[in-house]
C-alpha cells in the first residue's frame, strides 16, 4: 500500500532535480571565459517505482511512479575531436617556434647599405684595388686597414647574432623540459583525484577539464598520445615511451655536454636514456639549435676562415711599403700550439692525433695538364670514406672537381704558385652533435701517385703512405715542410678572427707588392694588391660555394626560401588547429542563448513542481483538517 504522503516526496524530488539543473546552468554562465571548460547538463532520470516484480507485490494496475532524479551530471564532449587537437597541437607548436626563430635569423641577414656584411666586403675589395693603383700612397693603407677591421667587426657582429639565438634556443629548451616535468606531475594528481570521485560514482566534470588544459598545453611542447586501457588508469605516451602512468608521472633531466658549446640534452630520469623529440616545440628547438643554427654557424665559419686564410697567404708572400714581408693580415689563432698539430684526444697525456687544416703540394700544376695517371684518392667524410677516381685522360682541373663534388669534408685548388691545396671543411653534424671537429683533415691516401710524386704532397701511395690524423705526427706522410701546412683553427673562427694590430702600430707593414729573387718589391709595385683583390671572383671554392659572392647569394636566398616554408607550415597547422577548436567549441563551449534557454525550462518546470507540491498539500489538509467529526 501506498504512504499518504508519497505526493509530497515526488514533489520533494522534483523540485531537487530542477534546481540542480539551475545550479547546473548557473555554473555554465560563470564559467563562460573559463579556458577549457566544458558546458554540463543534468540527466534526469525516472525514480524507481513502487511494486517490482515479485510475491508480494500489491494487487495495483500498473506500477506506480516516484518521481523523478537526477542520474548524473555530465560534461558535453567530443572525444575524437580532443584527440585529433591533440595529435595535431604539435605540429602547431613546432612551425610556431621554427618561424618566430627564423624571422629572428632573417633580420641578421637583411641588413641594408653599409651594415651588411657583404657591403663592406665590397668596400673592403676596392679598398686593395685602389691601394692596387696607388701603391706607395701611405693614406691608402690605412683605408685598407680601417675597411678590414669594420668587415670583421661585422662578421663577429653576425656570428654573435647566430650564437645568441642558439643560446636563446637552449634556453627554451631548458624551460620547455621543466614545463614538461610540471605538467606531467600535475596531470598525475588529477589522475589520482579523478580516479577516487570515479570511485564514488561522480563524474568530476571540473577537475577533467582541467586535465584536458594541461594536456593541451603538453601537446604544443611535445607529441603525445592519450590511452585508457583500464578505466582506472589514464595513460599518455610520446615517441612510444610511457609518459605518464595513473598517478605516476615519469620526469626528465637535463645534462650538458662536455664539448665547447655546452648545450643541454634531455635524458629520463629513471632509466638514464637519452630521448630525442622531433616534434612539437621541443623538436623544433632541438632542430634549431643542433641543425639549422648550426649550419649557418658553420658556413660564415667557413667562408670566414677561408676568406682570411686566402688573404693571409697572398699578404705573407709579399712586401709593406717598409720593406717587411711574412706578415698576416689577419690573425688565425691555432687549435693546438704544437708545430705538427699534435693533439691529446683522449686525454690521456699522450698525443694521439694531428689536427691539420691545410696541406700544399710542392710541385707546380698545369690547370688544363693531363697527367696520364689512374688511381682512386680516398678521402675522409661525414659518413666514413669516399673514393675519388681519376683516369689517364682527366686533366688537373678534372681531378680537382672530382674531389669538390665528391661529398668529402675536404675541398681541392690551386694557390697561387699553381700547387695542390687541400683544405678541411666544418664537418657534419649527426643528430645534431658534432662528432668530428671542424677544418680537420682526417684523411688523405691515393693508390696512384697523382698526390704523391706528380703534385708532391705525399711521400707514398697506398694505404702505407696515407696522411691519418688519429695518430701523432701524421705530418711525416707529407712532403712539405712546417710552411707547407697550416695546424687547425680555434672553433668558431667567424667569432674570433681580427685584423693583425701590427698594422695598426705600423700602417707602412700592409704589403702591396711581391718582391723578385728574394728583394723587395719597389714602392710601385701593386701586383700583391691587385692579386688581394682578385679574390673577390675567383672560384675559391669554400665548400659547395664557388666565390664569396656565392656564399652570400645562397646565406640572403636561402634564409628567406626556410622562413617562408615556416610561415606556409605554419599557416597550414593553424588552420587546421582553428577548425578543430571551432568545431569543439561548438560542441563543448557555453552559449548563452542555450543556456537562457534551458534556464526558463527548468523555471518553468520548478514553477509547476511547486503548484503540484501545494496542491497535494491541499488535499491532505482537506483529509486531515476537514474530514471526521
Amino acid at each position: 500500500m501506498t504512504s499518504t504522503f508519497l505526493g509530497l516526496e515526488i514533489g520533494r524530488k522534483g523540485v531537487q532535480a530542477h534546481q540542480s539543473a539551475l545550479n547546473t546552468i548557473g555554473h555554465n554562465l560563470n564559467n563562460l571565459e573559463t579556458k577549457g571548460y566544458s558546458r554540463q547538463r543534468v540527466d534526469f532520470a525516472a525514480f524507481e517505482p513502487i511494486y517490482m516484480p515479485g510475491l508480494n507485490r500489491a494487487q495495483t494496475p500498473g506500477q506506480i511512479g516516484q518521481g523523478v532524479i537526477v542520474e548524473r551530471i555530465e560534461r558535453i564532449r567530443d572525444e575524437f575531436v580532443d584527440r585529433r587537437i591533440v595529435m595535431n597541437a604539435s605540429s602547431e607548436g613546432f612551425w610556431e617556434i621554427r618561424n618566430k626563430y627564423l624571422s629572428d635569423m632573417e633580420s641578421l641577414y637583411l641588413e641594408l647599405g653599409f651594415n651588411s656584411i657583404r657591403t663592406k666586403m665590397d668596400t673592403f675589395w676596392e679598398g686593395w684595388q685602389d691601394l692596387a693603383a696607388h701603391p706607395a700612397n701611405e693614406e691608402q693603407r690605412v683605408v685598407v686597414i680601417n675597411r678590414g677591421k669594420t668587415l670583421i667587426d661585422g662578421i663577429n657582429s653576425h656570428y654573435e647574432g647566430l650564437n645568441l639565438l642558439q643560446q636563446f634556443a637552449n634556453e627554451h629548451i631548458e624551460i620547455n623540459v621543466n614545463r614538461i616535468n610540471e605538467l606531467t606531475r600535475q596531470i598525475a594528481s588529477l589522475n589520482g583525484d579523478i580516479q577516487r570521485i570515479k570511485g564514488q560514482g561522480d563524474n568530476p566534470n571540473d577537475l577533467m577539464d582541467r586535465r584536458n588544459v594541461l594536456i593541451d598545453d603538453l601537446a604544443k611542447i611535445i607529441d603525445i598520445t592519450m590511452t585508457q586501457q583500464d578505466p582506472d588508469e589514464f595513460m599518455i605516451h610520446t615517441s612510444g615511451h610511457v609518459l605518464v602512468q595513473g598517478q605516476i608521472a615519469r620526469q626528465f633531466d637535463l645534462r650538458k655536454d662536455a664539448d665547447e658549446e655546452n648545450f643541454t640534452f634531455v635524458y629520463w630520469r629513471d632509466t638514464g636514456s637519452q630521448m630525442i623529440f622531433n616534434k612539437g616545440e621541443l623538436g623544433a628547438l632541438f632542430e634549431l639549435r643542433d641543425v639549422t643554427i648550426e649550419k649557418e654557424i658553420q658556413n660564415l665559419n667557413n667562408m670566414t676562415m677561408n676568406f682570411a686564410d686566402l688573404v693571409n697567404e697572398i699578404h705573407s708572400s709579399a712586401y709593406g711599403a717598409n720593406g717587411r714581408t711574412g706578415i698576416n693580415f689577419f690573425i688565425e689563432l691555432p687549435y693546438v700550439t704544437n708545430v705538427n698539430g699534435n693533439y691529446d684526444r683522449s686525454g690521456n697525456g699522450f698525443f694521439d692525433s694531428s689536427y691539420i687544416y691545410r696541406i700544399n703540394g710542392q710541385n707546380t700544376l698545369e690547370p688544363r695538364a693531363q697527367p696520364g695517371l689512374e688511381g682512386t684518392i680516398t678521402l675522409s667524410s661525414a659518413n666514413g670514406q669516399v673514393q675519388v677516381q681519376y683516369y689517364s685522360t682527366d686533366t688537373v682541373d678534372d681531378i680537382i672537381k672530382r674531389i669538390n663534388n665528391s661529398g668529402a669534408e675536404v675541398v681541392a685548388r690551386l694557390n697561387r704558385e699553381g700547387q695542390i691545396q687541400l683544405k678541411g671543411t666544418p664537418t657534419e653534424l649527426v643528430n645534431g652533435i658534432r662528432v668530428n671537429p671542424d677544418f680537420v683533415i682526417r684523411h688523405i691516401e691515393d693508390s696512384g701517385h697523382f698526390l704523391t710524386g706528380y703534385a708532391g704532397l705525399l711521400q707514398e701511395s697506398g694505404a702505407e703512405g696515407a696522411f691519418r690524423w688519429d695518430r701523432a705526427d701524421a705530418v711525416t706522410s707529407l712532403r712539405g715542410t712546417t710552411e707547407d701546412y697550416a695546424v687547425a683553427p680555434v672553433a668558431n673562427p667567424s667569432g674570433w678572427i681580427t685584423v693583425n694590430p701590427e698594422l695598426f702600430k705600423d700602417h707602412s707593414s700592409v704589403a702591396a707588392g711581391f718582391g723578385v729573387n728574394g728583394r723587395e718589391a719597389n714602392p710601385g709595385n701593386g701586383d700583391a694588391a691587385a692579386a688581394i683583390a682578385s679574390i673577390r671572383n675567383n672560384n675559391v671554392m669554400i665548400g659547395k660555394f664557388n666565390t664569396f659572392d656565392d656564399y652570400f647569394s645562397f646565406s640572403v636566398t636561402n634564409m628567406g626560401e626556410l622562413k617562408k616554408q615556416a610561415g606556409i607550415a605554419l599557416a597550414t597547422a593553424q588552420q587546421t588547429m582553428d577548425t578543430l577548436r571551432t568545431l569543439r567549441s561548438s560542441i563543448s563551449g557555453v552559449n548563452l542563448n542555450e543556456e537562457l534557454t534551458d534556464m526558463i525550462r527548468f523555471q518553468k518546470g520548478y514553477e509547476a513542481v511547486a503548484r503540484y507540491i501545494t496542491t497535494v498539500n491541499n488535499m491532505l489538509d482537506t483529509i486531515i483538517n476537514r474530514m471526521g467529526v
